[in-house]
């Protein structure tokens, strides 16, 4: 990508130029103090980006519906690094989120070659069982499969016509080269993270979307896409306040009071009526409404308020005949390191510890992960360790220890020189010792209560 760098959802090297990602794509900061009982990846700045979280919040202020989506690969092994997601789904549910996690069969039949028949049992054994373990409520989680939720396939046929293959060769890279397979998968990702709004599946509400900032190519084209259906733009207004304008498109003309290609005067004043009753429950005291010119003005509306506009322009839509769909929200979490220093990986196990990990498998792996520690002792004495580099206290950070004043201790000690390398190492392997066993508890109390997690469709 010209002038900047290309992330690449599918790469085994992804940036860790975080500030560089964060000005490149215009992405927000998490400030934890403005969260509601931030989680522990919120307050160590794991989860450090996003796009439209203000949107949730409200939300969960005002104690108004918003959902999750969330899905997961039906391949391989589930291992730490996937915990993070359910961590932050996790919290979000404990907001007041329903969730909804889709299972990619039919992208890991594409991209990996995973049959259906298989990428069902790995998706239940492997990942829907540890999602349980990990604490999700089965009361306001739905687990579906792409391959037998045709809504999903169908909006992606959809919403495909507003996009082509020019912008995923920007988004993606795409080239000549690339199979089709691969080519529809993000479309299908697209209706998987647009189809929670639709009326079968919950309704129109703002959806979050918790990733690794590797996945936010596909954030990025379902928001375009999105954002190409709507039949209200909501703006800021350059002396203040908001603007809606009318978008006009093919096959909704009629509906914005355009009949034989021009402006209906009458049928443009009806439709204003209804864009002035939508917005009434706001309580604006002034809405200033320009028919002719297809603008309605909010003087005395705030930023803050724009999603609620935009919220209520959206039902009008829908009650119009349009789609009327909303943006996804997104937040973004950091990489944890491989224990090697590099990317955890399912296809290499050498590089993460998985679920159902052994406890001897697990010491041996922390045993030998990448130290940021001294060559010798009196050196790291001298010097002390180097916790930006350290895979075991990474792994505290990240997973095990979630006493925040413990862990700050454990840094002092380790960067001060007091605390060796295999010290703190020793305190990870106990950690994740404790972390494992629960896991296990708790897997083992939902062996054979998983249906409760699935959707009506994939029973």
């Amino acid at each position: 990508m010209a002038g900047g760098e290309r992330i690449d959802p599918w790469s085994s090297e992804q940036s860790q130029d975080y500030a560089r990602i964060i000005k490149q794509f215009g992405l927000g900061t998490v400030n934890p103090s403005e969260l509601p009982n931030p989680g522990m990846l919120h307050r160590r700045g794991i989860v450090f980006a996003h796009r439209d979280l203000d949107v949730v919040l409200g939300c969960i202020q005002r104690a108004e519906p918003f959902g999750v989506l969330t899905g997961l690969m039906p391949s391989g092994r589930m291992h730490l690094g996937h915990s993070m997601v359910i961590d932050q789904v996790k919290w979000f549910q404990e907001q007041g989120a329903d969730i909804t996690v889709t299972v990619a069969d039919l992208e890991a039949l594409a991209t990996r070659g995973t049959s259906l028949k298989e990428g069902r049992k790995t998706a239940l054994n492997e990942y829907i069982h540890n999602y349980a373990a990990l604490g999700l409520d089965p009361d306001s989680t739905k687990v579906y499969f792409q391959s037998s939720r045709p809504a999903v396939q169908r909006l992606a046929f959809t919403l495909g016509k507003r996009t082509n293959l020019s912008e995923f060769e920007a988004i993606y890279g795409f080239s000549g080269e690339t199979n089709l397979a691969h080519v529809q998968a993000p479309l299908i990702q697209v209706g998987d993270i647009i189809h929670p709004q639709l009326e079968d599946f919950g309704g129109l509400r703002p959806i979050v979307v918790p990733v690794g900032i590797d996945q936010d190519p596909h954030l990025r084209l379902t928001r375009g896409i999105a954002g190409k259906t709507h039949w209200f733009n909501v703006k800021p207004r350059k002396e203040g306040g908001l603007t809606v304008a009318l978008s006009v498109q093919e096959g909704n003309q009629r509906a914005l009071g355009i009949i034989g290609g021009k402006v209906d005067n009458s049928a443009r004043a009806i439709l204003f009526d209804q864009m002035a009753g939508a917005l009434a429950p706001l309580g604006f005291a002034d809405i200033l409404a320009n028919p002719k010119y297809g603008t309605l003005d909010i003087p005395g509306a705030t930023l803050d308020d724009r999603a609620r506009v935009r919220m209520q322009m959206l039902a009008l839509e829908r009650e119009l005949g349009g789609m009327g769909l909303m943006p996804p929200c997104s937040t973004y979490h950091r990489f944890a390191v491989g224990m090697t220093g590099n990317k955890m990986s399912s296809s290499q196990p050498e590089t993460t510890i998985f679920m159902d990990e052994s406890i001897e498998e697990m010491e041996v792996k922390v045993k030998r992960s990448f130290s940021g520690g001294q060559p010798t002792v009196e050196e790291h004495r001298r010097l002390g360790g180097d916790c930006s580099k350290d895979v075991a206290f990474q792994y505290l950070q990240f997973f095990f220890e979630r006493d925040d004043n413990a862990l700050s201790e454990i840094k002092a000690e380790y960067e001060s020189g007091r605390m060796l390398a295999g010290e703190i190492k020793q305190i990870c392997i106990d950690r994740a010792t404790e972390w494992l066993h629960e896991l296990a508890e708790r897997r083992d109390m939902w062996s054979d209560r998983l249906d409760e997690f699935l959707a009506p469709d994939a029973l």
